[in-house]
């Protein structure tokens, strides 16, 4: 959080994260033109600028595979929501992986053309109706302008002057721009390869982004069946909600709920940080504020309201345990309403 906009906040574990991050390219592009050509069984040498194209192109797609992964894993797994922290970093490193394989395949089969560059790129190859010889290139260029667009936007200065909704919107790009990447990949790449092995690990790595995605949306569905007095919903029971822990709940306006145990009481608060959108129920509770596991924003439990001086609001919902199960009322209090905590019985525990 920030009480007004600041350039870039940088940490400890930001600088970690980074490091990390560019180590893991550095030794994955030295390790593939090392073993991985060799392992390809090629009969020619190769031009260095053609495999690092390669390395540099792999890495992309491999990189963006891991992005797609992180979310559905978290959600699946709460150990793996330190990897959501600055996951835009990762995404920004990306975009330069992908520049710097854009740079060499221009570098390399465009460099000694009479046309320009970029046109000769764009009208190499013109047969967009066969499959076989359809010219990749373009998907390749495509998704490159998506991540720019992507990378451009990464920072919370466009966050806030986009707003939320619009710039989660924007960012969903990510989506259409790894279904260019595989088509990228398959139609150029891999019809060149002397082995299997690279649509080997293409179609896993696509399948498993699929998968992953899948058992998270099924892992969101309630574990009861809906039901409904007037405006008030049944979510879980109390029983099922762990000290320090929340339940999401899926309304049936399509608003998702978060209820929380906390001090051996019960309160709700919408499942969105006002940031970026991200889970607050699956947050950590720390000196009685959930924290967005995203980004570490912050909200009173009873009041939905960041702790002074921070600004920030999210609704919060009323609610009642009846026996052992625990209802809201699905018309969510205006942001920062204060909700008196609602204590769990010993009979309901």
């Amino acid at each position: 959080m920030s009480v007004s906009f600041v350039p870039v906040q940088w940490n400890r574990w930001k600088w970690i994260y980074d490091a990390v991050l560019v180590a893991m390219v550095v030794l994955y592009v030295v390790a593939f033109i090392a073993v991985g050509t060799p392992a390809a069984g090629f009969e020619r040498p190769i031009d260095s600028d053609i495999l690092r194209a390669r390395a540099l192109g792999s890495c992309a797609f491999l990189m963006v595979s891991v992005i797609l992964m992180i979310g559905p894993l978290a959600r699946l797994d709460r150990r793996f929501l330190p990897l959501l922290y600055n996951r835009r970093h990762f995404g920004v490193l990306t975009f330069f992986v992908m520049l710097g394989h854009a740079r060499f395949v221009l570098g390399w089969y465009f460099a000694f053309s009479d046309l320009p560059t970029w046109r000769a790129l764009l009208s190499a190859n013109t047969s967009y109706g066969q499959i076989l010889g359809f010219p990749f290139e373009i998907l390749g260029l495509a998704a490159l302008l998506c991540f720019a667009v992507l990378a451009t936007t990464s920072h919370d200065f466009w966050l806030s002057f986009l707003t939320a909704p619009v710039w989660k919107r924007l960012h969903m790009l990510i989506y259409p721009a790894y279904v260019l990447i595989v088509g990228h990949v398959t139609l150029g790449a891999l019809q060149s390869q002397g082995t299997p092995a690279f649509s080997v690990v293409v179609w896993m790595m696509a399948l498993a982004v699929i998968g992953l995605h899948l058992a998270a949306a099924l892992s969101d569905r309630p574990a009861a069946p809906v039901r409904r007095d007037g405006p008030w919903e049944r979510i879980c029971r109390v029983a099922e909600i762990e000290e320090g822990t929340a339940r999401i709940g899926l309304l049936g306006n399509g608003d998702k709920v978060a209820v929380f145990r906390h001090d051996g009481a019960l309160n709700a608060i919408s499942n969105a940080c006002a940031h970026q959108n991200g889970p607050l129920g699956e947050g950590r509770i720390v000196h009685g504020c959930v924290t967005c596991p995203w980004h570490g924003f912050q909200y009173r439990l009873r009041d939905g309201r960041s702790p002074d001086p921070f600004t920030e609001t999210v609704p919060t919902y009323r609610l009642e345990i009846r026996g052992p199960w625990v209802w809201v009322d699905a018309r969510a209090n205006p942001p920062g309403t204060d909700v008196v905590p609602v204590p769990v019985p010993e009979a309901a525990a």
